[in-house]
């Protein structure tokens, strides 16, 4: 069974004949709708007027003129039209009319449009397109460096005490002035002696005091000292949470820290739990 043709002429249609009384050039020119199959007669106005680009007035498909493009009309109705694409550049060798020399400037405007090449013709990027995206291109550097900027300040305080990054922080801070606050690593904090005893001068008040090493490399604040007091079964009867100046009196040396490889004595008053309190514990913070 083969295929309906349907034939439909185009209002925008004019034909090709010239007043030159050549016979070489067709009356009419054909394409064919690549979605219906619908054949339509065309002419070179309609072919220009949108760059080779039409519309099937049947199903509404858009679609490249030139991809089905011919002067006869196929002898058998059911026929398909001939499929063109893209190859080498036609040569123009038999003139039919020359433009004078004094008529060029009436094409000119033409000449200077940009045409749009058919959708089978592939074609190169242009360098100016880059050109002009550089704006674009300054614009996601400086917003990335932005949100770099906003994490680091959301999380300056965890940023500081990371071993790894307080190198460069404070190189940075060294060349642009700022003030960092100070490396803390509780963990490199060792008790190496404690003592308790009555309060010499409150009664039913305890008196401890406690010798801390700072086995860090670095020079570090006075941290923030619990003391938990338990019984035999090992059960927590008292805890107490100290302040550096609540065991530090002197507030030069509470801005000094810690020195590095040194060690600081503590001394913390606390009441007295009663005989249940046998044992205690400091943690630092």
């Amino acid at each position: 069974m083969s295929l309906p043709l349907i034939l439909r002429t185009s209002n925008s249609s004019r034909s090709l004949a010239t007043r030159t009384g050549s016979a070489l050039l067709p009356a009419a020119m054909y394409t064919q709708c690549p979605e219906c199959l619908t054949i339509f007669r065309i002419g070179a106005a309609t072919v220009a007027q949108a760059r080779a680009r039409a519309r099937c007035g049947v199903c509404r498909v858009e679609f490249d003129m030139l991809h089905a493009l011919a002067d006869q009309l196929p002898a058998d109705p059911g026929a398909l039209l001939p499929q063109h694409h893209g190859g080498a550049l036609p040569l123009l060798e038999v003139p039919l009319t020359r433009t004078r020399l004094g008529q060029r400037d009436l094409f000119a405007d033409n000449r200077e449009r940009s045409a749009a090449p058919p959708a089978f013709v592939q074609t190169k990027g242009h360098s100016a397109g880059g050109r002009r995206n550089w704006p674009w291109y300054l614009g996601a550097v400086a917003m990335l460096l932005i949100a770099v900027g906003q994490i680091g300040f959301a999380y300056r305080e965890t940023l500081a005490q990371d071993a790894r990054v307080r190198p460069y922080l404070d190189s940075l801070c060294a060349k642009v002035d700022c003030l960092l606050p100070p490396r803390r690593e509780v963990e490199q904090l060792a008790l190496v002696a404690r003592d308790v005893r009555p309060h010499p001068s409150v009664p039913g008040a305890l008196m401890i005091s406690a010798t801390v090493l700072n086995k860090a490399e670095f020079t570090q604040p006075f941290p923030i000292v619990e003391v938990v007091m338990s019984d035999l079964e090992d059960r927590k009867i008292a805890m107490r949470r100290f302040q550096p100046q609540d065991y530090v009196d002197s507030l030069p040396v509470i801005a000094r820290g810690m020195p590095t490889r040194a060690s600081s004595t503590m001394n913390f008053e606390v009441l007295d739990p009663g005989k249940n309190a046998v044992a205690f514990e400091f943690r630092f913070r």
